[in-house]
């Protein structure tokens, strides 16, 4: 009779959930900053465009903002149901962390949310700005705590094991700055930018290419293309930094990423190979003889880890690790080389008109979200068979009493209705990009505010004669 294992049934939910949630926090920090830029920009220089970019994403932000709540609280749920274990042993010490992140993070962004979303007219133009500030603010402080939890999972210290099994904190600045933790807190925050920007570089390639709110459209794509000149070079770096410091604290999980079985020095790097974990060897290899060595340690020579140093039943499963990875590092090279290319055109005069990069930009809308969960996958299914890297196991971690078709029958439920909530939101999304840009010249949209037309159309002509 066919078994439903428990373990890997929660696992795959945690998994599904969790890789909803991450794009919608990832899309608000990168799409917050970025509206406190473009409003910063109109105050500056009183050109309505900007005001008008502004008015454009904030909707956008809103949906995406509610979006990423809702499936956020669902993962609370499961640590109680699913992983009621690892919930009791490690409660002390991240039990804090996540709490800290509703008291300094969200409750701050949902204090100055409102403003920013319906202050518009209703308060003053600095006090507007400073509550997207602070929105935007409360996004890196979530991502902050977040990360300081999720850090301190990968790479645990700063507690003392009790006698009953649970673990109690003894030094809280060692467990906040775990030593994984400033290199994914960098890594992490510098993909949510990237991410955003290719989704607004995009959207404003996709009006310029339909010849549509051409002033917009540029601000758009020329800040997108300004990030990814020069981040994407700079989140290429910071990887770097996180692959060397994995090395140091997690090198089974390193070793998963580059596919290597033996070698210690003068290790391949694997441009392609399928992993086989039964047979212990990565198949159909193209490789470049000292390339792994080269990169991790910056000599050919260089002695890097090999899974076959450590038990077969410490391993992670490679094959996904292995192509996580890789998917990752390929949409980063891409992004580098749009930001590189973009940036040539605009010096040549060209970003605004060259058919063929708008195209580009318009494939790589959904690359920085790619990447993003290809990065998650890497580092959550890497870190396995631990929960706390080697201090609980994930099969320890399960709630005792669970069931294998609860759980399954649970997760059916998540598809449908994440389908459905999910499916209607990004159809929304999708639905303001295709209607476009409300203009300062449109009254409704004034009238939806409660304000007179006449009054905001006097103002407007004083405020942006010169537009």
């Amino acid at each position: 009779m066919f078994s439903l294992d428990p373990v890997l049934l929660a696992r795959i939910q945690f998994a599904f959930t969790v890789s909803f949630h991450i794009v919608f926090p990832a899309f608000t920090i990168g799409l917050a900053s970025f509206l406190a830029v473009v409003e910063w920009r109109w105050l500056k220089t009183g050109n309505a465009y900007f005001r008008d970019v502004y008015k454009f994403w904030v909707k956008i932000f809103a949906v995406a903002f509610g979006m990423g709540v809702v499936s956020g609280v669902v993962m609370s749920y499961q640590f109680g149901t699913n992983w009621s274990v690892f919930s009791d042993r490690i409660a002390n010490v991240l039990g804090p962390l996540l709490g800290y992140e509703v008291l300094t993070a969200f409750f701050l962004e949902a204090s100055f949310l409102g403003i920013m979303l319906f202050g518009w007219g209703r308060v003053s133009r600095r006090m507007h700005f400073v509550s997207t500030c602070i929105v935007a603010g409360g996004t890196l402080v979530s991502a902050f705590w977040i990360l300081a939890a999720n850090s301190w999972m990968q790479t645990p210290q700063g507690f003392t094991l009790a006698a009953d099994g649970r673990l109690m904190p003894s030094d809280w600045l060692e467990i906040i700055f775990n030593p994984s933790f400033p290199y994914r807190l960098a890594h992490m925050v510098t993909a949510a930018y990237l991410s955003t920007a290719f989704v607004v570089g995009g959207v404003g390639a996709f009006y310029l290419w339909r010849k549509r709110h051409m002033p917009q459209a540029r601000i758009m794509l020329g800040m997108a293309a300004i990030m990814a000149a020069l981040v994407a070079p700079a989140q290429l770096a910071i990887g770097h930094m996180h692959g060397a410091n994995t090395m140091q604290y997690q090198p089974v999980k390193v070793a998963a990423m580059e596919g290597n079985w033996e070698h210690t020095a003068n290790a391949p790097l694997y441009l392609f190979g399928i992993p086989n974990q039964e047979k212990e060897t990565t198949e159909y290899g193209l490789t470049l003889p000292g390339g792994a060595s080269w990169v991790l340690t910056g000599s050919v020579d260089g002695v890097i880890p090999n899974l076959k140093s450590f038990p077969a039943d410490e391993r992670p499963p490679v094959l996904p690790v292995f192509w996580s990875f890789r998917v990752m590092v390929g949409l980063g090279l891409l992004m580098i080389c749009i930001g590189a290319v973009s940036a040539v055109q605009y010096v040549r005069g060209k970003l605004f008109t060259t058919r063929w990069l708008q195209g580009w930009w318009m494939l790589m809308m959904p690359s920085g979200f790619i990447a993003l969960l290809a990065g998650w996958f890497v580092t959550e299914i890497g870190r396995q068979p631990w929960t706390a890297y080697g201090i609980i196991r994930t099969a320890q971690s399960v709630s005792p009493a669970i069931l294998g078709p609860q759980v399954a029958w649970s997760l059916l439920a998540f598809v449908v209705m994440y389908t459905f909530v999910f499916g209607a939101g990004s159809y929304y999304i999708l639905k303001l990009i295709g209607k476009g840009i409300p203009t300062a010249d449109d009254k409704e949209q004034y009238y939806r505010h409660g304000v007179e037309a006449s009054v905001i159309e006097a103002s407007t002509s004083r405020e942006d004669g010169n537009v």
